[in-house]
């Protein structure tokens, strides 16, 4: 299979494991993929208070241990496809985290991601508490997962450390 099908093969795969990211105002959700990139993990939630460099500082710290070698960004599209503060902040946040983690990163359509990790959760029957707790890194799962099963590691990153 080539990367015009959109398939992961030995000859396109990333050289080591990616780091999914759900950005949001008050918490970022994390995910991590198997060394195969083949399966995304929930991984943490971490604390997006203090400003982006703050936030991309807690995102090293709870992902270093797995040594990735790129981030999945999601991009919260508008249904439409246009963007919207929240993009914009996001976009800013990739920048940011670039230059602070010293990986590419590259951006996913996120939209409706959290929508399907509430459903999960709840579909889980799991309480209402740890819902909330863990609707986040599940987006990052579910966002991560897209952009592995699309093989989408073959276009050029959105930032790049400089």
């Amino acid at each position: 299979m080539s990367n015009d099908e959109g398939r992961m093969t030995n000859e396109n795969r990333p050289p080591g494991r990616l780091l999914g990211v759900d950005f949001g105002s008050k918490r970022i959700g994390l995910s991590i993929c198997d060394p195969a990139c083949s399966i995304a993990s929930p991984l943490a939630t971490v604390d997006a208070g203090g400003g982006d460099e703050a936030a991309a500082g807690a995102v090293l710290r709870a992902a270093e241990s797995f040594a990735p070698v790129a981030i999945v960004l999601g991009l919260p599209l508008n249904m439409d496809g246009t963007e919207g503060p929240q993009a914009k902040a996001t976009r800013r946040f990739g920048q940011v985290l670039a230059g602070i983690v010293r990986l590419p990163v590259y951006l996913w359509d996120e939209r409706l991601s959290s929508v399907a990790a509430e459903d999960a959760l709840r579909d889980a029957a799991l309480p209402r508490k740890k819902q909330r707790a863990r609707v986040d890194r599940v987006a990052a799962q579910m966002i991560l997962q897209g952009f592995l099963d699309a093989g989408a590691w073959w276009r050029e990153p959105e930032y790049v450390p400089s």
